[in-house]
């Protein structure tokens, strides 16, 4: 797939964002005046940000708000949805801590579950497809969801928490490489099924479909060189997961939790890079890519 830049963007910081509201509404860190309007502001800049982002992706963005009119077939819809839902209850929820120093308890955790659902629907707008056999797995939306309750704490300071999380998204990141390497072999998917033609033989292209290039290929077409591949993923490893949870072991600073908190967010961002650009779309068969 074209890793689009907005994309990337989008759920890089949407994860982000939506991950502190998390960890915000379970009343962590217990903070309430300008304390608390700080950390709701980075919270709602990293979430709405990455949402915004979202819509240069649109062929006609004027089209965004028809999102909302798919819910009952659509995972987009119902993040769509579920983002707004939860930033106009995290947004109740901090007014009260902000204005009036008190935690709402339950709007907190009804903010925190439909925080929790944003970051899910996320997930399964890609997880659902199965003409993307990468994608099309479990271990999707755990990665997603363990990938932005990781990063919140980070952003919440819970430091404990967040020293749990970080292995574990390494751990879940591995893991989905390893299935997604082999997924698009293991789906039985090839030439003839895309055809319908593999009852007769083997089958194969006597000639690419377009001498030039065309959307499809722009769009759903896109190889990684396995050396870019592998330098990438190490990256993802090693800023993403393994330079956070070894700054946390240092004797608390402001600076190495911005440090921190900066490194797990490139290397986060450098993981959805490859997301889309690793992930093979069943319509390449048709172009003999695979």
């Amino acid at each position: 797939m074209h890793p689009a830049p907005s994309v990337i963007v989008f759920t890089t910081l949407s994860g982000l964002g939506f991950g502190l509201l998390i960890w915000l509404g379970a009343g962590q860190p217990a903070v309430t005046g300008w304390t608390a309007l700080a950390f709701f502001v980075i919270a709602y800049l990293l979430a709405a940000g990455g949402l915004v982002a979202s819509t240069f992706h649109l062929g006609r963005p004027e089209r965004a708000p028809l999102a909302f009119t798919q819910w009952r077939t659509s995972w987009l819809s119902r993040e769509a949805w579920a983002s707004v839902a939860a930033l106009v209850v995290m947004c109740l929820y901090g007014a009260g801590l902000v204005f009036f120093g008190e935690r709402y308890a339950w709007l907190g955790w009804a903010g925190t579950a439909l925080s929790l659902a944003t970051v899910l629907c996320t997930a399964m707008i890609y997880a659902q497809l199965r003409t993307v056999p990468r994608w099309h797995s479990a271990l999707t939306p755990a990665l997603f969801l363990v990938i932005s309750l990781a990063g919140g704490g980070l952003l919440a300071g819970q430091l404990q928490a967040a020293l749990l999380l970080l292995p574990l998204a390494a751990a879940l990141q591995v893991a989905w490489w390893w299935r997604g390497d082999r997924a698009l072999a293991r789906s039985g998917t090839d030439m003839g099924t895309a055809t319908g033609l593999g009852a007769r033989g083997k089958v194969r292209a006597f000639e690419p479909p377009h001498t030039g290039t065309n959307y499809l290929l722009r769009e759903f077409v896109h190889e990684v060189g396995r050396r870019h591949a592998r330098r990438l993923r190490a990256l993802t490893l090693g800023l993403g997961y393994l330079a956070p949870a070894l700054l946390i072991l240092l004797p608390f600073a402001h600076v190495w939790a911005v440090v921190a908190v900066a490194l797990h967010l490139t290397g986060v961002a450098a993981g959805r890079w490859l997301f889309f650009a690793e992930a093979e779309h069943v319509v390449g068969l048709y172009y003999g890519k695979r």
